[in-house]
């Protein structure tokens, strides 16, 4: 029984741990400069090899735009 007391929250813990570590692919750099989600310019965080092909229209703009979100929309949620 005093097992049960240490592993369920062992495990509950590091399964939150596993889940909102491993959606982190997006380019820090760009988060960081825009103070923005990943979410924010594509419709989905998926592997580092697919996030350039799940570009939302904000994330099309800021690509065509030299990195910048001055002339892009905000995503319509």
């Amino acid at each position: 029984m005093r097992a049960v007391k240490v592993v369920i929250p062992a495990t509950i813990l590091l399964g939150g741990f596993l889940i909102f570590t491993s959606s982190m692919y997006g380019t820090p750099e760009y988060a960081k400069k825009e103070k923005k989600s990943c979410t924010y310019c594509h419709a989905t965080v998926t592997t580092k090899e697919e996030m350039p092909k799940n570009l939302t229209a904000t994330g099309t703009c800021y690509k065509d735009n030299g990195h910048s979100l001055a002339n892009c929309a905000a995503p319509k949620k």
